[in-house]
């Protein structure tokens, strides 16, 4: 098979343990604007596309964009009142992520998240500068459309075969289907194992460290992943 050579990673649910808190926000934010707050199902559901798509999912029948852009503010504020303290990394992403770097593989993040954001929790846990590149909801177009992913290969020269997209939601596994780069999930975020396989990920791994394991062993066999 092909050799791997760069590792694409979404953020919330993926690499950090944000997804209450995201759940958690836009409850809160649609009760201050007058809004029935969704169930955390309803919320899961969404997370990985960018924060207006997101609304627009949630709640198809606002058709004031006024009320619209009142309810993505108070998300906004809600949740850096949250992440105060910020979300932890899941178990084992920070080791792995140096192993994987030290390994020679292009390391980069594809999220839903606001670049203010990312670059935010990037610093947070010091990770600032560490990523060979990183695109945003805000700044491209949202998961499930290939753009943030085939400005990622551009930018790091990668055909769209060496490269994996790992997500927890469906988003990033038909946002990779779509760029042609191998989609890979992970059940511990916001969806569940159900969602991911109907998406057909090649696969569908529990931990990040199982993540980590699978594609080590697959290096050192040298028979590419």
């Amino acid at each position: 098979m092909t050799e791997l050579q760069t590792l694409i990673f979404d953020w919330d649910g993926t690499l950090a343990n944000s997804v209450e808190k995201i759940v958690l926000s836009m409850q809160r934010a649609a009760d201050d604007v007058g809004l029935d707050p969704l169930s955390a199902q309803a919320v899961r559901e969404i997370i990985g596309l960018g924060l207006p798509e997101a609304i627009a999912v949630l709640y198809p029948n606002v058709e004031d964009r006024q009320l619209a852009e009142r309810l993505g503010t108070a998300y906004g504020q809600h949740y850096l009142t949250l992440e105060e303290v910020p979300s932890p990394l899941f178990d084992g992403v920070r080791d792995a992520l140096d192993i994987f770097r030290d390994a020679g593989f292009r390391l980069a993040v594809a999220t839903g998240k606001k670049r203010r954001g990312l670059a935010r929790v990037l610093e947070k846990h010091g990770l600032s500068g560490f990523f060979d590149a990183t695109r945003c909801a805000d700044e491209t177009a949202s998961k499930p459309n290939p753009l943030m992913l085939a400005q990622i290969l551009y930018q790091l020269d990668t055909p769209a075969e060496r490269a994996i997209m790992l997500g927890d939601s469906v988003f990033d596994l038909q946002m990779a289907h779509n760029a042609g780069v191998r989609p890979v999930a992970v059940s511990y975020g916001a969806m569940t194992r159900e969602q991911l396989l109907a998406c057909e990920p090649e696969h569908c791994l529990d931990t990040f460290s199982d993540f980590h394991h699978w594609v080590m062993r697959e290096q050192t066999q040298g028979v590419g992943v």
